[in-house]
């Protein structure tokens, strides 16, 4: 009865994947995957092996409760910070987890005598340390995605204290002759995942979130099998590899491999480009940037990071919804990095019920920006900076970016002319084609709507 409970559960969770898959089938995909947890829940309580089954049902009713408190008041531009605190507790599961098995292991069925083997203590000491790294570094990640945290480049030493953190944990998960090793190796591992993550920026944030839930889903697999639980086996190899996956896509996206993305900021910033604040610039008021608008045929809004601290999504969305009505195309282009998670754009944009067909990726339309009107980018600074293809002293050369340069206008929306989260000077706010558009980017969008 419990195995074909687990077994509908794991059904459940890949009917999830698939559905999350397509903004069309994303609600379905999500009904799929809270069911496939329910009855891992159920299956948990009815395959308890102790008579503490009120403990079980009490951290269901508590932990529900806390959860569903904190969605029902988080914003659409917290999700980030969101995600990454959830991860964090399943890292920190999986280490008490393993801290448990490791200090009672008879009672977990496990022959801890010499003549039982050594393999759970690897599958534990993997599951911990993969645990132990995923918490500290989610933490950390939650405290730059809010702002409480803004240390990106330190010293290059760090790379041979990061080498002397991991060296040390896994000395201590090959020896585990006591508890004291056990601990070794579980300290440095929550020192690990720390280092590893203070070093990168902003900018950087959603592949770093997308590995923490790969990371997450093999600290999860790792207690599974320490365990013997076929259920968190499963689910983790399908959180790990799903997030393994969806960051080989962003570092591909941005035209960068792992390892750079985790360890080159340790080596410190290279050169930026030449600082441009002394150029003069046009700066435009919302009846010039209606003007523009109401007169185009064709409009292509970039949302960046400015549409999500702004909460501009629905003024964006009764904007394009005007310029329609008007025979004007209007259009969405998304950065597979834009924002502070994967999908975050996309998300923001489905929240203000902005039609999914009017959606586009970066490689459908960048091909349209010569024949294009007017391009509307709303704080999106690094994703549309020209320097990503022609300066290879720019910390983002080489990086594949929205070519709104290429539009006959550029209406481009931000707080002030500083730089993106990169620190490079966006050399497209000097050009003779961009008019900036200076303010909170849904005030200004809400005054450009009213005089359309």
């Amino acid at each position: 009865m419990i195995d074909l409970l687990y077994l509908m559960s794991s059904i459940c969770f890949v009917l999830a994947l698939k559905g999350l898959s397509s903004a069309d089938s994303s609600c379905a995909g999500n009904l799929c995957g809270m069911s496939g947890m329910g009855i891992a829940l159920l299956a948990a309580y009815l395959g308890k092996q102790t008579g503490n089954g009120h403990l079980i049902f009490w951290a269901v009713v508590v932990g529900g409760a806390v959860g569903l408190s904190i969605a029902r008041k988080v914003s659409m531009t917290d999700l980030p910070q969101m995600i990454a605190g959830f991860h964090s507790l399943v890292g920190l599961a999986a280490v008490l987890i393993a801290c448990t098995v490791y200090a009672a292991p008879d009672q977990f069925g496990i022959d801890a005598s010499p003549d039982g083997g050594w393999f759970w203590r690897v599958e534990m000491g993997i599951g911990a340390a993969i645990g132990a790294i995923t918490f500290s570094g989610s933490v950390i990640a939650f405290l730059k995605l809010q702002s409480s945290y803004k240390w990106y480049h330190v010293h290059p030493a760090l790379n041979v204290f990061i080498t002397v953190l991991l060296l040390c944990s896994l000395a201590g998960f090959v020896l585990l002759k006591n508890s004291y090793s056990f601990s070794l190796a579980v300290l440095t591992s929550f020192a690990l995942g720390t280092a590893l993550i203070m070093p990168i920026g902003g900018a950087d944030m959603p592949v770093i979130v997308s590995l923490l839930n790969s990371c997450s889903g093999w600290a999860a697999a790792g207690i599974g099998f320490t365990l013997h639980n076929d259920l968190l086996i499963i689910t983790g190899a399908l959180v790990g590899a799903s997030g393994a996956i969806l960051s080989r896509i962003m570092c591909r996206s941005m035209n960068r491999t792992l390892g750079n993305v985790i360890f080159g900021s340790c080596h410190g910033s290279l050169q930026k480009n030449t600082d441009r604040k002394d150029q003069s610039f046009t700066h435009g008021a919302p009846e010039e940037a209606a003007f523009l608008l109401k007169n185009a045929t064709s409009v292509i809004v970039v949302p960046g990071y400015g549409m999500a601290t702004s909460h501009a999504q629905h003024a964006l969305r009764e904007m394009g919804e005007a310029l329609k009505k008007r025979g004007i195309s209007v259009r969405y282009a998304i950065h597979p990095v834009a924002g502070r998670m994967p999908g975050h754009m996309n998300v923001l944009l489905a929240e203000a019920n902005v039609p999914y067909e009017d959606v586009f990726s970066l490689d459908d339309i960048n091909r349209e920006f010569p024949s294009c009107d007017v391009a509307y980018v709303v704080g999106a600074n690094d994703i549309t900076n020209p320097a990503a293809k022609k300066d290879e002293l720019c910390a983002i050369y080489g990086m594949p970016i929205l070519e709104v340069e290429k539009a006959k206008v550029v209406l481009f929306l931000k707080r002030s002319m500083g730089t993106g989260y990169t620190g490079v000077d966006n050399e497209l706010f000097y050009a003779p084609n961009t008019m900036m558009l200076l303010g909170d980017a849904r005030e200004t969008t809400e005054a450009i709507l009213k005089v359309l």
